[in-house]
């Protein structure tokens, strides 16, 4: 193992030893207790195992079989979670074959960041993780289950899905995932066709029909996103079926590996095998996320999701953990917005278990941790293959199939991973680099401030963003309003960096985990709202942002900086943030949420 990476790891645990410890004695606390259809007082079951048929019922209280919950965000808004309609009677015929039952537990909302960008609804889209997490625990708090099966997939639905599991870390869980939709146009294609509309050289007609070629059917959207690098990432933490992250959902294989959850979650209830969930997401996987993260360009989304990860298992971990492990980290894989690829010719060029294996091997990954698989995480560095309809697991090539989309440790793309944080006087940031070209790490230019990004798409329709500049967009914060993703400032900005203007963004906010050849500071901490420095600034300021030492600063004067005033968002605009759309209901959040660099917790 990397000595950088056992120094991190070693931090990590150092820092986190009062939560974590704290987190397992309670966890042991639960799982001691008897099972809770022997617990519970008998109206407790009754109610509990009304609706069930005859024969579960006598499974479940008098032959004491296991009996696994089901929390599913299925619904039929997001592609990804459409195939998911049936999903549990899958899961409950196999659960039969060996005994067990199942119920469905709970749902959990699941909102589409593809369908709310630059809209209202999007301004809900952070705070939904903490929401569905809240409603994970509300499906499990019935508290009658052996076992878990999480089923979702994309950008907020995950994170949220694991933080309240592991609320009932007592429990074996085993995520499931539906797979990515079928390649349409390139996404390549799709990115100029967006930068043509916003240049006003072709309509409404043109752009829609590129993006409906683009997003056609059932699975995730195929960039290397939020959504994907959560599969990458639950693969690289063993919390998948093996290879299960990107077989197409209609793939004859993906049935087979759903069967194959229910299977693995019922051996980890036997007392042998017993691995909760709060046990299998110790320190060790937590590293092995963000190294997964880091190897593969993944979205910047994740450097606040996984430290809300984290923190619900007692874990500590902030961007300075993965800036060193960024340090060290090779980039091994090249899937858009990082390359042309995207994530089907990703996987069928070695996917998830080429990378993982090649970062074991490399000392890169810790191999001996606790997985869903209970072979370690070797197992997840093999190709699942359907053979005599049943799953059988094959080892991967030496050498890569493509190296123009995955290479191996000795031969990467970069030394160097994907992210880097940013440090300065106007405070800390993240960067992803990945697919930024080389001569765009250092940006200095004026700035020019936008309170809200629906200015600087203005700004860019009259013409006046001709130069070079430095886009200041503040009040983009989870306490300002609730941190939605900017991803309609990427074509215009593109439009402006192929016209080769020096351009770049330095805000408080998020870009979409499919944002990339942009140089853009995002993530700034202490945001506006939280009396940050981006505050401060005014149009005209030189502002300075280079990737390449970690740093991002104002070019003002000390005196006068330390004497300027902090702006303010106007009444309209901080009503504006708070009221419709349902913003209403997420005014506590809003107010008692951590910073992004803390995860953007609402619960703490």
């Amino acid at each position: 193992m990397k000595q950088s990476h056992i120094e991190v790891t070693e931090r990590i645990i150092e820092k986190s030893r009062p939560t974590r410890t704290a987190y397992l004695n309670r966890l042991d606390d639960i799982v001691n207790r008897p099972r809770g259809a022997d617990r519970l007082g008998c109206a407790n079951v009754a109610h509990a195992f009304a609706a069930m048929p005859a024969n579960d019922k006598l499974r479940v209280v008098v032959e004491k079989a296991p009996n696994i919950g089901i929390v599913t965000a299925y619904n039929e808004m997001l592609s990804a979670h459409q195939p998911y309609v049936n999903y549990p009677d899958i899961i409950r015929d196999e659960a039969h074959k060996y005994g067990a039952t199942v119920q469905v537990a709970g749902g959990v909302p699941a909102m589409c960041d593809g369908i709310t960008q630059g809209e209202p609804g999007m301004e809900l889209s952070l705070f939904s993780r903490d929401t569905i997490a809240m409603s994970t625990a509300v499906a499990l708090s019935h508290d009658v289950f052996d076992a878990a099966l999480l089923l979702g997939v994309c950008d907020k639905i995950v994170p949220g899905l694991l933080i309240g599991a592991l609320q009932f870390g007592h429990l074996p869980c085993v995520f499931v995932p539906a797979g990515p939709m079928s390649t349409g146009i390139d996404n390549t294609t799709k990115s100029k066709v967006r930068e043509q509309y916003a240049q006003g050289k072709v309509g409404r007609e043109e752009l829609l029909a590129s993006e409906s070629a683009a997003y056609h059917g059932a699975g995730t959207c195929t960039f290397y996103g939020t959504a994907n690098s959560n599969q990458m990432l639950m693969e690289a933490m063993g919390l998948h079926v093996p290879g299960a992250a990107f077989v197409h959902p209609h793939e004859g294989l993906r049935e087979l590996l759903t069967r194959e959850s229910v299977k693995m979650v019922l051996n980890n209830v036997k007392n042998k095998n017993f691995t909760p969930i709060g046990r299998m997401v110790d320190e060790h996987v937590i590293v092995n996320a963000m190294v997964a993260l880091l190897a593969t360009g993944g979205s910047t989304n994740h450097l606040i999701h996984w430290v809300a990860i984290a923190r619900a298992a007692g874990i500590i971990i902030d961007w300075t953990d993965f800036y060193h492990l960024a340090k060290t980290t090779p980039l091994l894989a090249s899937v858009y917005p990082n390359g042309k690829a995207d994530v089907n010719e990703f996987q069928a060029a070695g996917g998830p278990a080429f990378v993982i294996r090649e970062l074991i091997d490399a000392g890169y990954m810790f191999p001996d941790v606790l997985t869903v698989a209970h072979g370690g995480l070797r197992e997840y560095g093999k190709l699942p293959v359907k053979e005599e309809n049943k799953v059988v697991w094959k080892d991967l090539p030496k050498e890569s199939s493509d190296e123009t989309i995955v290479r191996t440790a000795a031969f990467p793309f970069n030394e160097s991973g994907g992210l880097r944080l940013l440090k300065g006087n106007l405070g800390r940031s993240v960067i992803k680099i990945s697919a930024v070209p080389e001569d765009r790490h250092i940006i200095e230019a004026p700035a020019i401030v936008f309170d809200a990004q629906e200015e600087l798409l203005a700004a860019f329709d009259r013409g006046e963003l001709e130069k070079d500049f430095v886009a200041v967009v503040r009040f983009q914060g989870p306490k300002a309003n609730g941190m939605p993703e900017l991803h309609k400032l990427t074509p215009p900005m593109a439009v402006l960096q192929n016209k080769g203007f020096k351009v770049a963004i330095v805000t408080d906010g998020r870009m979409s985990g499919a944002s990339g050849k942009i140089p853009a500071a995002i993530h700034l901490s202490p945001e506006a709202s939280a009396g940050g420095p981006l505050a401060k600034v005014r149009d005209g300021d030189i502002i300075r942002l280079n990737a390449t030492v970690g740093m991002v600063n104002v070019l003002v004067d000390e005196d006068e900086w330390a004497e300027r005033e902090f702006a303010e968002l106007s009444d309209n605009k901080r009503h504006s943030n708070a009221h419709g759309f349902g913003r209403e209901l997420f005014g506590g959040m809003r107010k008692n949420v951590l910073s992004a660099e803390e995860g953007a917790v609402t619960w703490l």
